[in-house]
């Protein structure tokens, strides 16, 4: 009887473990240079994924990182390029790209990772932020974009500032097909650009830092993570499909594009 008793115990502190396994979740705040917001990370449904942005993390390869395109009620995004106080700007080290992982749906305050064109493995440290439901394409374009975190509480209010600035093309008649064709600006107009004021450090949004807060919580009871259940009816593998701006590729970014720092409309 007391080996069955201890068998017993043994049992449910086994289930415990995985459902706690199962729920566990990493919690990391976004510093921004027009404030800071907490998302909540799906350790489990994600793993690879999150794995994989925690490293960038934990290097500090996101510190002094720029939002470097912004597209309205799509996305934000951002992690492949840094501003380390001088022009010009330079490029995130990155590491082997992580495989796909598309479980959740691409809703409104999710973060999903960044990947290149009919390549659905492709992903390294560009991340975007989703401004709207955008399941209906990123749940399946290019394999399914991997969502692997959420904004939590009013996070979305800084993202949505964000997302209201000023856009700008910064690509060069030399260079135009650059990753910056689409930068937010703060404290820029368009008056601005016409005139060829030079730009400065503080027109640029920062990612001044991403921090973990809580390396082992529950998930947030205000999130339910959504499934993605349109995977399923496409070839997941392909890779193939009308990536247009859903796709995130991106170019080789030229560092002398930035000479003069001048922008143009």
């Amino acid at each position: 009887m007391h080996q069955v008793t201890k068998l017993k115990s043994a049992s449910i502190a086994l289930m415990m473990g995985l459902i706690s396994f199962g729920s566990s979740a990493t919690v990391v705040e976004v510093q921004t240079s027009m404030g800071s917001f907490e998302v909540n990370l799906f350790d489990n449904a994600t793993p690879k994924t999150v794995e994989n942005f925690l490293a960038y993390v934990n290097s500090g390869e996101y510190y002094q990182t720029i939002v470097h395109r912004s597209v309205p009620d799509f996305v934000v995004q951002t992690g492949g390029f840094k501003f380390e106080g001088d022009f010009p700007i330079t490029e995130v080290v990155t590491s082997a790209a992580v495989i796909n992982e598309p479980e959740l749906s691409n809703v409104r305050g999710t973060i999903a990772m960044a990947k290149q064109r009919g390549k659905p493995n492709s992903a390294t440290s560009q991340w975007f932020i989703n401004l709207t439901n955008n399941s209906v394409n990123l749940d399946t374009d290019n394999g399914g974009f991997t969502v692997f975190g959420q904004v939590l509480g009013d996070g979305m209010d800084v993202v949505d500032a964000i997302a209201a600035l000023s856009i700008f093309n910064m690509c060069s008649s030399q260079n135009p097909y650059c990753a910056l064709s689409d930068i937010p600006l703060a404290d820029y107009t368009a008056e601005d650009a016409q005139n060829e004021v030079e730009l400065s450090g503080q027109n640029l949004v920062m990612i001044n830092d991403i921090v973990v807060i809580d390396a082992d919580v529950t998930t947030h009871p205000e999130i339910t993570p959504a499934p993605n259940t349109l995977i399923d009816s496409v070839d997941n593998n392909s890779g193939s499909g009308s990536s247009g701006g859903g796709s995130f590729g991106w170019l080789v970014m030229m560092l002398g594009l930035l000479a003069g720092y001048r922008l143009k409309r």
